[in-house]
């Protein structure tokens, strides 16, 4: 895995060098748009709303709504003004009771592994977190963004979750409905909880599967093994990353194309059928050319034997 954070953690007096790493990763499928008669690739424009003119990325700025919808920009001066929050230290204000901590309020899942400098003082501190039975209250800035957090130890390794900001839980009591909701009888409670224990179990989360991902999965194989799949036009014109181009066998690419499409014989077959009737010309020519090479390799040898035989007689 690759760390996305190096810093500390520092509790007391105590600072463990530490690097985080992501815990979770998304699984989501994703769809490309394409034309649905050639696979082209849909490409999207960045235009402006008032006119429908296309914006160059450098006159894009930022911009802030206000709740009655005026429209207040942020250029990149203004940005640079506003207080850093970056920081390489994970800060533990204190230590509470996890029940006390609401599971809505949890984010994202950050493993922390210590360098090995600080292995000793990351045991003490896992150690620390086991034994009192508490989560370590921290504030760090993960991706530039400073936020709340805590410290918790899952197996053997110390977990860092994100918190979100308390208002950023959205109040339940705008939901509409809630007070068309009437109170049980006793003998409906009374069945609710015998169904409750004739489904009780542990949570074995292997046991749930995302059955569209597989079915997607399996669609997807199944129409490539039946040869159901669509050559994209664009893949001729992107070149990946890290690929040099041909230029040249482009530039034929596109020739052979343009004749194709009026008609006539591309260049690449006529070069072929050269090489064809060719064939025959082309090993005399090699052959005549390998004697004049011997030719003119034994003349240059005859000066230097009679050099050698003079040597020998003085």
């Amino acid at each position: 895995m690759r760390a996305i954070w190096k810093g500390a953690v520092s509790f007391g007096l105590v600072n463990v060098p530490v690097r985080l790493y992501s815990a979770t990763e998304n699984h989501d499928l994703s769809f490309h748009q394409v034309r649905r008669s050639d696979g082209s690739r849909i490409r999207y424009k960045r235009v402006a709303q008032a006119d429908g003119e296309e914006v160059a990325y450098k006159d894009i700025a930022k911009a802030y709504e206000t709740e009655d919808g005026k429209t207040v920009i942020l250029t990149d001066e203004d940005m640079a003004s506003l207080p850093s929050r970056s920081s390489k230290e994970i800060a533990v204000e204190s230590f509470v009771p996890i029940s006390q901590i609401d599971p809505i309020l949890y984010d994202k899942a950050y493993y922390i592994e210590p360098d090995a400098m600080g292995a000793k003082a990351y045991g003490l501190l896992r150690e620390a977190l086991r034994e009192s039975e508490r989560v370590a209250v921290v504030t760090v800035s993960v991706r530039t963004r400073m936020t709340m957090a805590v410290l918790r130890v899952v197996d053997d390794v110390i977990v860092l979750q994100t918190l979100l900001w308390p208002d950023e839980v959205r109040d339940s009591g705008q939901l509409d409905n809630l007070d068309e909701v009437s109170e049980p009888k006793k003998a409906e409670i009374a069945m609710a909880r015998m169904l409750v224990d004739s489904m009780s179990g542990d949570f074995e989360p292997e046991g749930h599967v995302d059955d569209f991902k597989e079915a997607v999965d399996a669609l997807v194989r199944s129409k490539i093994e039946g040869g159901d799949v669509t050559e994209s036009p664009d893949r001729e014109e992107e070149a990946d990353s890290g690929e040099v181009v041909d230029l040249l066998a482009a530039l034929q690419r596109s020739v052979d194309r343009a004749k194709a499409g009026r008609g006539e014989k591309s260049s690449s077959s006529s070069a072929s059928d050269e090489t064809e009737d060719g064939e025959d010309e082309k090993p005399a020519a090699k052959k005549a050319a390998a004697r004049k090479t011997t030719a003119r390799k034994s003349a240059a040898k005859k000066p230097a034997e009679k050099k050698t035989a003079e040597k020998k007689a003085g």
